[in-house]
């Protein structure tokens, strides 16, 4: 099933960042044609922080990790804590083979109480899913307490801007689906 796969690094219900990658995930869902869903840290269970190594995770918690790593896309988002991103949220990567996410198209989000920490796209998220060389769209979405009423985006400039990155994202998509249907199929000399 072709599908883009939202993953927020929050605990908290509700959720700001849950808001914005859903949101995200939805609005790039709709341009691609795909479907789309969004996971957070509390759909990965209680155990999740506590595990070494993918094998040691419940079957419940091991397929929402495999959805993200079979996913087309990925938008990812963290709240800001103290000038990074969550540490549950990069436990979630330590537990991923670096070759996991290679080629990918990710949508970077964040979220934080202002604008002070809107680098941390740029500086935190962008290094990490470099690491595991996933393709992230040019144009990242940080929003702050501001951009929301009530738990619900309501910035027209930000909206502007999640717009735009949601449809890089649907044209990453659509380049690296076209580039797989004409690869050569691999056969063994």
């Amino acid at each position: 099933m072709a599908e883009i796969i939202g993953f927020a690094g929050s605990v908290s219900i509700p959720s700001r960042t849950r808001a914005l990658v859903d949101l995200a995930t939805q609005r790039s869902a709709d341009l691609s044609g795909l479907k789309g869903a969004t996971f957070d840290l509390i759909d990965l269970g209680r155990q999740f922080g506590a595990t070494h190594a993918l094998a040691e995770l419940d079957s419940r918690t091991r397929a929402i990790i495999d959805r993200i790593i079979a996913a087309d896309a990925l938008v990812v988002g963290s709240p800001v804590y103290k000038g990074s991103y969550t540490g549950l949220f990069k436990h979630l990567f330590d537990l991923l083979e670096p070759e996991a996410l290679k080629g990918k198209p990710v949508l970077l989000t964040a979220t934080g109480g202002g604008h002070r920490h809107a680098l941390v796209i740029e500086h935190q998220l962008r290094p990490l899913l470099g690491f595991f060389e996933a393709t992230t769209v040019a144009t990242g979405v940080y929003a702050s307490s501001e951009d929301f009423t009530d738990g619900q985006l309501t910035s027209l400039a930000l909206t502007k801007r999640l717009e735009d990155a949601a449809g890089q994202l649907a044209s990453a998509i659509a380049t690296r689906m076209s580039v797989r249907q004409h690869e050569p199929a691999f056969s063994p000399a």
